[in-house]
């Protein structure tokens, strides 16, 4: 099942049927058992109004009121980029750490009303030389901790910016447009599976200027793993989204411009496009 946000509201969409739940998004996505709620909710009937083809909606960025947050070196090909990155500025050893140990990296990513949905215009920043986007998969928490779903992100990131410091890593992750999310929240009882695939694809113009591809299977870490560090010692009282760290990393060469496209692609979610601004 598939959960979208609209400007009417939430949408509900089991194959080829859409249905209106009428619940604000934030109840929503607390509820006490999301999947068994959608999977008894009852479908529109015929004369109810409440029919449309996809073409007919405008999805938004699958988010309400809830904070977005990160975690970063949960793969070894980005643990392997950010030591590079970082190696002039003394750091080339943090990430290595970070990888190795039992706490996670963990970060602040944006509020939700600096969050772009599907086809909404991202940022590279202006003072930036060297800015990526980050394919990541992205999961739905509940206030409670539980992950309810899971959708895809974009942590589009200034590399120049944080390989100067480390600490300069609120400058490099957070700004407006540096985040989307979309185009569903993807609502199932089961756990992503390690062979799902992760794909990106950027193209400038009508060439394609990078793609790769990476698995579920190369996280160290598991989602669960991470909301539970999360956690830990701070409250979400509407739940949050966390990005779980990306795999695929352009080479040392590429950097985003103005209108380049990025496709994401999740198999069992879907594909989130940006286009830079």
């Amino acid at each position: 099942m598939h959960l979208y946000r609209t400007h009417s509201g939430a949408v509900l969409k089991r194959g080829a049927q859409l249905d209106m739940i009428e619940l604000e998004w934030d109840e929503l996505v607390n509820h006490e058992n999301l999947f068994d709620f959608l999977s008894s909710f009852p479908r529109n009937e015929p004369g109810s109004g409440y029919h449309w083809s996809e073409r007919e909606l405008t999805y938004l960025a699958p988010i309400g009121t809830q904070e977005v947050w990160a975690a970063g070196v949960t793969y070894f090909r980005s643990r392997t980029a950010r030591m590079e990155e970082s190696r002039d500025a003394g750091g080339g050893t943090f990430y290595d750490r970070v990888y190795d140990a039992e706490r996670p990296e963990l970060f602040f990513k944006a509020t939700a009303w600096r969050v772009r949905g599907p086809g909404e215009g991202i940022r590279v920043r202006a003072d930036a030389r060297w800015s990526v986007p980050e394919p990541e998969l992205a999961l739905c928490v509940n206030a409670r901790g539980k992950i309810v779903g899971y959708t895809i992100g974009n942590d589009v990131s200034s590399r120049d910016i944080e390989g100067e410091n480390p600490l300069y890593l609120p400058q490099a992750k957070c700004y407006d447009g540096s985040c989307a999310l979309g185009p569903a929240i993807y609502v199932t009882d089961e756990p992503m599976r390690p062979t799902d695939e992760i794909t990106l694809r950027i193209l400038r113009g009508d060439a394609v200027a990078f793609e790769g591809a990476t698995t579920l299977s190369q996280m160290r870490r598991t989602p669960r793993e991470l909301v539970e560090f999360l956690y830990r010692e701070t409250s979400f009282p509407q739940g949050c989204i966390l990005f779980t760290g990306t795999g695929i990393i352009p080479p040392d060469d590429f950097t985003l411009v103005a209108r380049d496209r990025v496709d994401i692609s999740i198999g069992s979610i879907g594909t989130l496009t940006n286009t830079v601004e």
